[in-house]
Protein backbone atom coordinates (compact mmCIF):
# COMPACT_ATOMS: atom_id res chain seq x y z
CA UNK A 1 0.00 0.00 0.00
CA UNK A 2 0.93 3.32 -0.75
CA UNK A 3 2.61 5.66 1.92
CA UNK A 4 0.26 8.67 2.56
CA UNK A 5 2.20 11.86 0.91
CA UNK A 6 2.47 14.54 3.72
CA UNK A 7 -0.38 17.42 3.37
CA UNK A 8 0.65 20.30 0.35
CA UNK A 9 -1.19 22.69 -0.99
CA UNK A 10 0.41 21.61 -4.18
CA UNK A 11 -1.44 17.92 -4.38
CA UNK A 12 -4.46 18.89 -6.46
CA UNK A 13 -2.27 20.62 -9.15
CA UNK A 14 -2.77 18.09 -12.08
CA UNK A 15 0.58 17.57 -13.28
CA UNK A 16 -0.19 16.22 -16.53
CA UNK A 17 -3.00 18.01 -18.32
CA UNK A 18 -2.94 16.22 -21.50
CA UNK A 19 -3.06 12.92 -20.17
CA UNK A 20 -6.23 14.22 -17.85
CA UNK A 21 -8.12 15.27 -20.82
CA UNK A 22 -7.48 12.29 -23.26
CA UNK A 23 -8.62 10.12 -20.20
CA UNK A 24 -11.90 11.84 -20.20
CA UNK A 25 -12.50 12.14 -23.87
CA UNK A 26 -11.92 8.50 -24.49
CA UNK A 27 -14.48 7.83 -21.88
CA UNK A 28 -17.24 10.50 -22.99
CA UNK A 29 -16.51 8.38 -26.23
CA UNK A 30 -17.12 5.14 -24.88
CA UNK A 31 -19.87 6.28 -22.68
CA UNK A 32 -21.78 8.22 -24.92
CA UNK A 33 -21.38 6.33 -28.56
CA UNK A 34 -21.20 3.29 -27.20
CA UNK A 35 -22.51 2.32 -23.98
CA UNK A 36 -25.61 4.73 -24.86
CA UNK A 37 -25.75 4.42 -28.40
CA UNK A 38 -26.06 8.16 -28.82
CA UNK A 39 -23.92 10.34 -31.82
CA UNK A 40 -22.91 13.66 -29.82
CA UNK A 41 -23.68 15.41 -27.04
CA UNK A 42 -25.72 18.70 -26.22
CA UNK A 43 -24.34 20.86 -23.58
CA UNK A 44 -25.81 24.05 -22.13
CA UNK A 45 -23.54 27.03 -22.08
CA UNK A 46 -23.95 30.16 -20.01
CA UNK A 47 -20.29 31.81 -20.14
CA UNK A 48 -19.11 30.34 -16.93
CA UNK A 49 -16.00 28.04 -16.65
CA UNK A 50 -17.94 24.68 -15.87
CA UNK A 51 -19.94 24.58 -18.99
CA UNK A 52 -17.34 26.00 -21.25
CA UNK A 53 -14.58 23.24 -20.16
CA UNK A 54 -17.62 20.73 -20.84
CA UNK A 55 -18.06 22.06 -24.22
CA UNK A 56 -14.45 22.08 -24.98
CA UNK A 57 -14.05 18.24 -23.68
CA UNK A 58 -16.87 17.28 -25.81
CA UNK A 59 -15.88 18.99 -29.29
CA UNK A 60 -12.90 17.36 -28.44
CA UNK A 61 -14.22 13.62 -28.01
CA UNK A 62 -16.96 13.97 -30.62
CA UNK A 63 -16.04 16.36 -33.21
CA UNK A 64 -17.33 20.10 -32.97
CA UNK A 65 -20.00 18.81 -35.84
CA UNK A 66 -21.85 16.65 -33.13
CA UNK A 67 -21.79 19.13 -30.26
CA UNK A 68 -24.92 21.28 -29.47
CA UNK A 69 -24.53 24.24 -27.42
CA UNK A 70 -27.73 25.54 -25.84
CA UNK A 71 -27.88 28.85 -24.33
CA UNK A 72 -30.85 29.48 -22.35
CA UNK A 73 -31.52 32.83 -20.99
CA UNK A 74 -34.30 34.40 -18.74
CA UNK A 75 -35.35 38.20 -17.47
CA UNK A 76 -33.37 37.69 -14.67
CA UNK A 77 -30.05 36.61 -17.00
CA UNK A 78 -27.24 38.98 -17.08
CA UNK A 79 -26.59 40.10 -20.94
CA UNK A 80 -22.96 39.14 -20.30
CA UNK A 81 -23.40 35.05 -20.47
CA UNK A 82 -24.73 34.72 -23.46
CA UNK A 83 -22.15 37.11 -25.02
CA UNK A 84 -19.48 34.61 -23.32
CA UNK A 85 -21.40 31.92 -24.68
CA UNK A 86 -21.55 32.55 -28.10
CA UNK A 87 -18.13 33.66 -27.71
CA UNK A 88 -16.93 30.42 -26.81
CA UNK A 89 -19.13 28.56 -29.15
CA UNK A 90 -17.22 30.47 -32.27
CA UNK A 91 -14.22 29.53 -30.42
CA UNK A 92 -14.88 26.06 -30.80
CA UNK A 93 -16.96 25.97 -34.07
CA UNK A 94 -20.12 24.47 -32.21
CA UNK A 95 -23.48 25.53 -33.42
CA UNK A 96 -25.55 26.89 -30.65
CA UNK A 97 -29.56 27.26 -29.90
CA UNK A 98 -30.83 30.08 -28.37
CA UNK A 99 -34.11 29.83 -26.07
CA UNK A 100 -35.85 32.08 -23.92
CA UNK A 101 -36.75 30.42 -20.84
CA UNK A 102 -38.75 33.55 -19.64
CA UNK A 103 -42.24 32.26 -20.92
CA UNK A 104 -42.04 28.89 -19.27
CA UNK A 105 -40.92 30.45 -15.81
CA UNK A 106 -43.72 32.53 -16.23
CA UNK A 107 -46.01 29.72 -17.04
CA UNK A 108 -45.01 27.97 -13.91
CA UNK A 109 -45.67 31.36 -11.93
CA UNK A 110 -41.28 30.85 -10.85
CA UNK A 111 -41.10 34.74 -10.52
CA UNK A 112 -44.71 35.19 -8.79
CA UNK A 113 -43.70 32.63 -6.13
CA UNK A 114 -40.45 34.26 -5.49
CA UNK A 115 -41.48 37.59 -4.91
CA UNK A 116 -44.44 36.42 -2.87
CA UNK A 117 -42.06 35.01 -0.34
CA UNK A 118 -39.83 38.31 -0.87
CA UNK A 119 -42.45 40.45 0.01
CA UNK A 120 -43.24 39.11 3.24
CA UNK A 121 -39.66 40.21 4.42
CA UNK A 122 -39.69 43.50 3.01
CA UNK A 123 -43.11 44.59 2.20
CA UNK A 124 -42.35 47.57 0.17
CA UNK A 125 -40.30 45.32 -2.59
CA UNK A 126 -41.20 45.65 -6.14
CA UNK A 127 -39.60 43.46 -9.08
CA UNK A 128 -39.72 46.61 -11.21
CA UNK A 129 -37.61 48.90 -9.01
CA UNK A 130 -35.63 46.30 -6.77
CA UNK A 131 -33.46 43.72 -7.25
CA UNK A 132 -32.39 41.08 -4.83
CA UNK A 133 -30.06 38.21 -3.66
CA UNK A 134 -30.17 35.63 -1.07
CA UNK A 135 -26.86 34.74 0.83
CA UNK A 136 -25.08 33.56 3.38
CA UNK A 137 -24.01 35.80 6.61
CA UNK A 138 -20.54 35.42 6.94
CA UNK A 139 -19.90 33.86 10.42
CA UNK A 140 -17.73 31.74 8.34
CA UNK A 141 -17.30 28.37 7.84
CA UNK A 142 -13.98 28.16 10.76
CA UNK A 143 -16.83 28.57 13.38
CA UNK A 144 -19.21 26.00 14.95
CA UNK A 145 -22.14 28.57 14.15
CA UNK A 146 -24.57 26.82 11.86
CA UNK A 147 -25.24 29.17 8.82
CA UNK A 148 -27.40 32.02 8.34
CA UNK A 149 -29.10 33.10 5.04
CA UNK A 150 -30.02 36.34 4.39
CA UNK A 151 -31.91 38.37 2.04
CA UNK A 152 -30.77 41.59 0.23
CA UNK A 153 -32.94 44.14 -1.83
CA UNK A 154 -31.33 46.78 -3.67
CA UNK A 155 -33.42 49.91 -4.69
CA UNK A 156 -32.58 52.55 -8.01
CA UNK A 157 -30.46 54.53 -5.98
CA UNK A 158 -28.11 51.19 -4.79
CA UNK A 159 -29.11 51.65 -1.39
CA UNK A 160 -29.07 48.13 0.01
CA UNK A 161 -31.01 46.42 2.92
CA UNK A 162 -30.73 42.49 4.29
CA UNK A 163 -32.99 40.62 6.64
CA UNK A 164 -32.22 37.07 8.22
CA UNK A 165 -34.56 34.92 6.28
CA UNK A 166 -36.83 32.77 8.01
CA UNK A 167 -37.02 28.92 6.67
CA UNK A 168 -40.48 29.55 5.09
CA UNK A 169 -39.28 32.35 2.73
CA UNK A 170 -35.95 30.83 2.44
CA UNK A 171 -37.43 27.39 1.35
CA UNK A 172 -40.20 29.25 -0.68
CA UNK A 173 -37.36 31.62 -2.51
CA UNK A 174 -35.09 28.28 -3.45
CA UNK A 175 -38.10 26.04 -4.66
CA UNK A 176 -39.34 29.06 -7.22
CA UNK A 177 -36.01 29.66 -8.31
CA UNK A 178 -35.00 25.93 -8.80
CA UNK A 179 -37.57 26.10 -12.07
CA UNK A 180 -35.02 28.06 -13.79
CA UNK A 181 -32.71 24.83 -13.40
CA UNK A 182 -35.69 22.36 -14.28
CA UNK A 183 -36.84 24.22 -16.95
CA UNK A 184 -33.82 24.52 -18.52
CA UNK A 185 -32.74 20.42 -17.98
CA UNK A 186 -36.49 20.06 -19.88
CA UNK A 187 -34.83 21.96 -22.87
CA UNK A 188 -31.43 20.19 -23.07
CA UNK A 189 -33.09 16.76 -22.93
CA UNK A 190 -35.78 18.02 -25.84
CA UNK A 191 -32.84 18.57 -28.10
CA UNK A 192 -30.63 15.49 -27.18
CA UNK A 193 -33.71 13.33 -27.68
CA UNK A 194 -34.67 14.79 -31.27
CA UNK A 195 -30.85 14.91 -32.25
CA UNK A 196 -29.99 11.42 -30.54
CA UNK A 197 -27.28 12.68 -28.40
CA UNK A 198 -26.49 12.26 -24.74
CA UNK A 199 -26.99 15.57 -21.88
CA UNK A 200 -23.58 16.92 -21.07
CA UNK A 201 -23.72 17.39 -17.03
CA UNK A 202 -21.45 20.69 -16.45
CA UNK A 203 -21.16 20.28 -12.32
CA UNK A 204 -17.81 20.13 -10.88
CA UNK A 205 -16.84 17.88 -7.85
CA UNK A 206 -17.51 20.87 -5.08
CA UNK A 207 -21.00 21.44 -6.68
CA UNK A 208 -21.80 17.43 -6.60
CA UNK A 209 -20.37 16.48 -2.70
CA UNK A 210 -21.56 19.72 -1.31
CA UNK A 211 -24.94 19.87 -2.94
CA UNK A 212 -24.54 23.17 -5.00
CA UNK A 213 -26.98 22.05 -7.69
CA UNK A 214 -30.60 21.18 -8.48
CA UNK A 215 -32.04 17.94 -8.19
CA UNK A 216 -33.44 16.86 -11.98
CA UNK A 217 -32.31 20.73 -12.84
CA UNK A 218 -28.36 20.93 -13.42
CA UNK A 219 -27.65 18.04 -11.69
CA UNK A 220 -29.67 15.68 -14.70
CA UNK A 221 -27.46 14.54 -17.60
CA UNK A 222 -26.34 11.84 -19.13
CA UNK A 223 -22.82 12.04 -18.36
CA UNK A 224 -20.76 14.69 -15.66
CA UNK A 225 -17.21 14.87 -17.05
CA UNK A 226 -15.63 17.27 -14.85
CA UNK A 227 -17.75 15.46 -11.67
CA UNK A 228 -14.34 14.52 -10.27
CA UNK A 229 -12.58 17.72 -10.97
CA UNK A 230 -11.51 20.57 -8.25
CA UNK A 231 -12.39 23.65 -9.35
CA UNK A 232 -9.08 24.90 -9.47
CA UNK A 233 -8.35 21.83 -11.82
CA UNK A 234 -10.84 22.90 -14.12
CA UNK A 235 -9.65 26.26 -14.60
CA UNK A 236 -6.03 24.31 -15.58
CA UNK A 237 -8.54 22.59 -18.25
CA UNK A 238 -9.69 25.65 -19.10
CA UNK A 239 -6.27 27.21 -19.67
CA UNK A 240 -4.71 24.04 -22.08
CA UNK A 241 -7.77 23.71 -23.30
CA UNK A 242 -7.70 27.12 -24.62
CA UNK A 243 -11.46 28.34 -23.55
CA UNK A 244 -11.31 32.69 -24.09
CA UNK A 245 -9.48 34.40 -21.30
CA UNK A 246 -12.61 36.62 -20.94
CA UNK A 247 -14.28 33.37 -19.45
CA UNK A 248 -11.38 32.18 -17.66
CA UNK A 249 -11.26 35.70 -15.50
CA UNK A 250 -14.95 36.19 -15.11
CA UNK A 251 -16.09 35.82 -11.12
CA UNK A 252 -18.38 32.64 -11.10
CA UNK A 253 -21.67 34.31 -10.36
CA UNK A 254 -24.94 32.50 -9.94
CA UNK A 255 -26.81 34.57 -12.16
CA UNK A 256 -29.79 33.46 -10.31
CA UNK A 257 -31.36 36.56 -8.90
CA UNK A 258 -31.23 40.16 -10.13
CA UNK A 259 -28.64 41.20 -8.21
CA UNK A 260 -24.92 40.40 -9.05
CA UNK A 261 -24.37 37.45 -6.67
CA UNK A 262 -20.49 35.31 -6.90
CA UNK A 263 -21.01 31.75 -5.56
CA UNK A 264 -18.72 32.22 -2.93
CA UNK A 265 -21.02 34.79 -1.38
CA UNK A 266 -24.30 32.70 -2.15
CA UNK A 267 -22.65 29.15 -1.39
CA UNK A 268 -19.00 28.17 -0.27
CA UNK A 269 -18.11 30.79 1.79
CA UNK A 270 -14.42 30.54 0.81
CA UNK A 271 -12.74 31.53 -2.50
CA UNK A 272 -12.58 28.26 -4.69
CA UNK A 273 -8.42 28.02 -4.30
CA UNK A 274 -8.65 27.58 -0.54
CA UNK A 275 -11.39 25.49 -0.86
CA UNK A 276 -9.96 23.10 -3.00
CA UNK A 277 -7.27 22.56 -0.74
CA UNK A 278 -9.17 22.08 2.62
CA UNK A 279 -11.48 20.00 0.68
CA UNK A 280 -8.83 17.83 -0.53
CA UNK A 281 -7.24 17.78 3.46
CA UNK A 282 -10.93 16.62 4.42
CA UNK A 283 -11.73 13.57 1.92
CA UNK A 284 -8.35 12.48 2.15
CA UNK A 285 -8.28 11.62 5.77
CA UNK A 286 -5.09 14.25 6.62
CA UNK A 287 -6.16 15.53 10.37
CA UNK A 288 -7.38 19.58 11.12
CA UNK A 289 -4.11 19.47 12.64
CA UNK A 290 -2.02 18.47 9.76
CA UNK A 291 -3.73 20.98 7.44
CA UNK A 292 -3.54 23.94 9.59
CA UNK A 293 0.20 23.40 9.89
CA UNK A 294 0.84 23.74 6.06
CA UNK A 295 -2.35 26.64 6.00
CA UNK A 296 -1.18 28.47 8.69
CA UNK A 297 -4.47 28.29 10.78
CA UNK A 298 -5.12 26.90 13.83
CA UNK A 299 -6.35 23.47 14.16
CA UNK A 300 -9.30 24.37 16.18
CA UNK A 301 -10.57 26.15 13.74
CA UNK A 302 -9.60 23.82 10.87
CA UNK A 303 -11.77 21.38 12.73
CA UNK A 304 -14.39 23.44 12.56
CA UNK A 305 -13.85 23.84 9.01
CA UNK A 306 -14.43 19.87 8.48
CA UNK A 307 -17.14 19.62 10.80
CA UNK A 308 -18.89 22.36 8.71
CA UNK A 309 -18.09 20.25 4.98
CA UNK A 310 -19.46 16.76 6.42
CA UNK A 311 -22.63 19.08 7.51
CA UNK A 312 -22.80 20.17 4.36
CA UNK A 313 -22.52 16.75 2.71
CA UNK A 314 -24.66 14.66 5.29
CA UNK A 315 -27.28 17.12 4.63
CA UNK A 316 -27.65 16.82 0.51
CA UNK A 317 -27.51 13.62 0.23
CA UNK A 318 -30.99 13.88 -0.42
CA UNK A 319 -29.92 15.68 -3.94
CA UNK A 320 -27.58 12.29 -5.07
CA UNK A 321 -30.06 9.45 -4.01
CA UNK A 322 -31.50 7.85 -6.86
CA UNK A 323 -35.07 7.22 -6.84
CA UNK A 324 -35.70 4.06 -4.35
CA UNK A 325 -37.69 1.82 -5.87
CA UNK A 326 -37.17 -1.51 -4.06
CA UNK A 327 -40.60 -1.42 -2.13
CA UNK A 328 -42.18 -5.14 -2.98
CA UNK A 329 -40.42 -7.75 -4.95
CA UNK A 330 -42.71 -10.34 -6.86
CA UNK A 331 -41.41 -13.48 -6.43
Amino acid sequence: MDQKRAFSKDLIVLRDIESVINNITEKLRQDVLIDFKRSGGVVGISGGIDSSVCLALAAKAFGHEKVLGVIMPEKDSSPESEELAIELAKKFKVKTVKEDITGALTGFRCYERRDEAVKRVFPEYDPNTYKMKIGIRQSGLFSNLPPVFTLTIIDKEGKQQDKILHISEYLQIVAASNFKQRSRMSILYYHAESLHYAVIGTPNKHEQEQGFFVKYGDGGADVMPIGNLYKSQVYQLAEYLEVPASIIERTPTTDTYTAVQTQEEFFYQLPFNLMDIYWYGYENGYTPGEVAGVMGETETRVEALFKNFERKRRTTDYLRMPPIREYYRFM
